[in-house]
C-alpha cells in the first residue's frame, strides 16, 4: 500500500517542554486516519508540523514523499487544512473570501473551483452573503470548501464538527466519506469518538507519546478480552460445571441469569457452547459477543497511561 504520511521519531519541544515525544506512524493513501487524545496531548502540534507550519525539534516526517520541513510551498500545493479557527474576513462575502484564498494557489481555474466547491457544501445560493451573516455550521462548510479549492491529495481536519448542530455535523461527516471515496487521504483530529469509530480506517491515540495505533476493531480487542454473553432463563450449577469441563472455555463467570465466557475461538466454539448448554438443560434467550465502544477503549487506554 502506498503511503501518504510517514512519521519517524517526531519530537517537538517548546522552551524545555516536550509537546511530542518521539512518535512514529504511517498513513496509507486514501484512508481516513483518526488522531485522538486529550487536550494538550500533541494533536495540534503534530498537525502543525505535518502541514509545514512549524519545524520539529527532531525526527522526520513526509507527506506524499515531501519532507514537511523543506519546500513548504510545494507541500501546501498538495494538502488542505481545516483548523478550529476559520480565519475568514467577516465583512467580505463568502465568494470574495474564497477568491482571496484561491489567489495563493497557482494553475487553478478560480471561478470554476469556487462554484464547484460552494455547490458541494451547499452554499452557492449564499455566495454573496457576508460571512458574518452565516451560521457556525455554514462557516464550517465554507472552511471545508476553502480547504478543497486546489483539489488537495491530503486533507487535515482539526475538530471539523466541534460545536455544530447535528444536521451540520452530519453534512461534514458525509463530506469526509466523499473525500475518502475520491481516493484522498484524510487526517482527522477529533474528540468525537463515535465519529472516529464510524469514519476511520486506523486510529492513533496520543498523549505526548503514541499510546496505541490500529484499526478500531483491533484496538477494541487489545483493550478488552473478547467475551461471549449468554442470556438465559436461569442458570443451574450443572450448566456451569459442564461448561468448565470444555477445553475451549478459558474463563466463565455468572452475572444473574447471564453467563460471560472467554473462548479459544469464538466463531468456531460458539455452536459447541450452545449445544452443551442445551444438553445440560439450559434455556437460552440470546448469545452474542460483547462489544465495547471506541469511547470505552479510549478511556481504558488513558487509564492505563495514567497508571504507568
Amino acid at each position: 500500500m502506498e503511503l501518504s504520511i510517514r512519521v519517524e521519531n517526531l519530537t517537538k519541544r517548546f522552551n524545555g517542554f516536550t509537546a511530542l515525544d518521539s512518535i512514529s506512524f504511517s498513513v496509507d493513501k486514501g484512508e481516513v486516519f483518526g488522531f485522538l487524545g486529550p487536550n494538550g496531548a500533541g494533536k495540534t502540534t503534530t498537525v502543525r508540523i505535518l502541514t509545514g507550519m512549524i519545524e520539529p525539534s527532531s525526527g522526520y516526517a513526509e507527506v506524499n514523499g515531501l519532507p514537511v520541513d523543506r519546500n513548504v510551498e510545494n507541500l501546501h500545493e498538495i494538502i488542505g487544512l481545516l483548523t478550529e479557527s476559520s480565519g475568514f474576513y467577516e465583512s467580505l462575502s463568502a465568494i470574495r473570501n474564497l477568491e482571496y484564498f484561491a489567489g495563493f494557489y497557482f494553475g487553478i481555474d478560480v471561478s470554476k473551483q469556487i462554484e464547484k466547491h460552494l455547490q458541494l457544501v451547499r452554499l452557492w445560493e449564499r455566495r454573496k452573503d457576508k460571512v458574518r451573516t452565516l451560521s457556525k455550521g455554514m462557516k464550517q462548510r465554507l472552511a471545508i470548501a476553502r480547504a478543497l479549492l486546489h483539489e488537495p491529495q491530503v486533507v487535515f481536519l482539526d475538530e471539523p464538527t466541534a460545536g455544530l448542530d447535528p444536521e451540520s455535523a452530519q453534512d461534514v461527516r458525509q463530506m469526509i466519506k466523499n473525500l475518502k471515496d475520491e481516493g484522498r487521504t484524510v487526517f482527522l483530529c477529533t474528540h468525537n469518538l463515535s465519529e472516529a469509530e464510524s469514519l476511520c480506517d486506523h486510529i492513533g491515540v496520543i498523549k505526548t507519546q503514541l499510546v496505541a495505533l490500529d484499526t478500531p476493531v483491533k484496538l477494541q480487542e487489545k483493550a478488552f478480552k473478547r467475551e461471549v454473553l449468554v442470556e438465559m432463563d436461569s442458570v443451574n450449577p450443572v450448566i456451569v460445571e459442564n461448561l468448565q469441563k470444555l477445553c475451549f472455555v478459558k474463563s466463565i463467570r455468572q452475572d444473574g441469569n447471564n453467563l460471560v465466557m472467554q473462548l479459544d475461538d469464538i466463531e468456531k466454539n460458539r455452536p459447541l457452547l450452545v449445544k452443551n448448554i442445551v444438553e445440560s438443560g439450559g434455556m437460552i434467550q440470546n448469545v452474542f459477543e460483547e462489544k465495547h465502544s471506541l469511547e470505552e477503549v479510549y478511556l481504558s487506554l488513558m487509564r492505563r497511561e495514567d497508571d504507568s
